[in-house]
């Protein structure tokens, strides 16, 4: 028997840990309580003559007990994202096989993609968070910074929520799929410090921060390494057969017949070396991502 909504909650998140990845635990609960809390405040605005616990109580019963629900959430997390949840085969393959079948692996592209949309990510989000946060925290000495400055945390809790759906399409690390739960009913001074004080606003302020820099070091690095690889590789027929010297520094110099295939080679070599890279960046990232917009 539940006492109340957060004890139900708890003993939710007790049934999940230990074999729930941490964001499926976050999704349960923003579901449970979203789902409780509303149909609490409806009964007892029908019957105002019953206690909060006399009327969880049917409550919990149609929804689900804390071990009902955590079972089923288990159950139905494979099915909804399979590629997640896939356990790995040890991999047999040679090292040439290892090394050039990463060119067929949709996950490692995926990782190079997002190493490119880095820069777009970085640019808008860690420039938002950046000038966002410089302009609302400077309003605060007016009274009209409050509000400002409380739209402005809720603003990154949008963009922590939406970076988390990029990680976890392009990087394969499951994110959280539902925003944060915030109780109705509470005044607006209530939920201005609920927001403030809640570690994960500025877990994600930080995380926007930073993305703007690995941003730019993502996307730089991996379009040179991208540039570098496809200019390799075209080099024999853009300089033979079109007279295009291979111009990596500024100069326009051509390139010695004899030398032609060892850099037409290394571009090939070049190519899924980046994507390797990109894979292992990627699994770093995503890993730091989850620490920082999962809430503990």
């Amino acid at each position: 028997m539940c006492k109340d909504v957060q004890d139900y909650l708890a003993k939710l998140k007790k049934e999940l840990s230990g074999s729930a990845d941490p964001a499926l635990v976050q999704d349960a609960l923003s579901d449970a309580e979203t789902h409780l809390r509303t149909a609490l405040e409806e009964e007892l605005s029908n019957n105002p003559g019953m206690s909060e616990n006399e009327i969880l109580a049917p409550l919990v019963v149609k929804y689900g007990t804390p071990s009902e629900v955590a079972a089923a959430y288990l159950a139905i997390e494979p099915h909804i994202s399979p590629a997640l949840s896939h356990i790995p085969r040890p991999d047999t393959r040679s090292f040439l096989g290892k090394f050039f079948g990463v060119l067929a692996e949709s996950r490692a592209w995926g990782a190079f993609f997002y190493m490119l949309l880095a820069f777009i990510t970085g640019i808008i989000f860690g420039g938002w968070a950046l000038l966002g946060g410089i302009v609302s925290a400077s309003s605060l000495i007016f009274i009209i910074g409050l509000p400002i400055f409380g739209l402005f945390l809720l603003s990154i809790r949008g963009i922590a929520l939406l970076e988390g759906r990029i990680v976890e399409a392009l990087l394969g690390v499951r994110m959280p799929r539902r925003p944060m739960f915030l109780k109705k009913g509470l005044s607006w001074s209530d939920r201005y410090i609920a927001l403030v004080k809640d570690k994960y606003s500025w877990r994600a302020l930080l995380y926007a921060v930073l993305l703007f820099p690995l941003g730019l070091i993502y996307s730089t690095f991996f379009i040179l390494f991208l540039a570098f690889s496809l200019s390799f590789i075209a080099s024999p027929v853009m300089e033979l057969f079109f007279r295009i010297p291979l111009d990596l520094f500024g100069d326009n110099v051509f390139t010695p017949v004899w030398l032609l295939p060892l850099v037409c080679a290394a571009g090939i070599i070049l190519l899924p070396l980046s994507l390797h890279l990109a894979k292992l960046v990627g699994k770093i990232h995503g890993q730091f991502a989850k620490s920082m917009l999962v809430r503990k």
